[in-house]
């Protein structure tokens, strides 16, 4: 019994860690295989979020990608772009 009540705890803690790990992650993390030295500048990318009409708050790298996040017609995006060739990777609509 006592063995039983020990492997549920242990069981309930793993997936509540999964869970909670996946809750966490907030994008997408694979844009490029390029080495982080070759990347075209975040500024960049920036700026190809302002051209496309955004107003941009700020901008980090996560994974392989620059996220840039902006504000479009009162809502928040997170952009995902390519610091290889600053394509457009994935949008996040918050």
């Amino acid at each position: 019994m006592r063995v039983r009540v020990i492997m549920s705890a242990a069981l309930a803690a793993c997936v509540l860690g999964l869970l909670g790990s996946t809750a966490f992650a907030d994008g997408y993390k694979n844009c490029t295989k390029l080495d982080k030295a070759s990347w075209k500048p975040a500024t960049d990318a920036e700026a190809k979020a302002k051209a496309a009409g955004y107003e941009v708050r700020r901008s980090k790298v996560e994974g392989s990608c620059y996220e840039v996040y902006g504000v479009k017609e009162g809502k928040l995006y997170e952009l995902f772009y390519s610091p290889e060739d600053l394509s457009l990777k994935h949008t996040i609509a918050k």
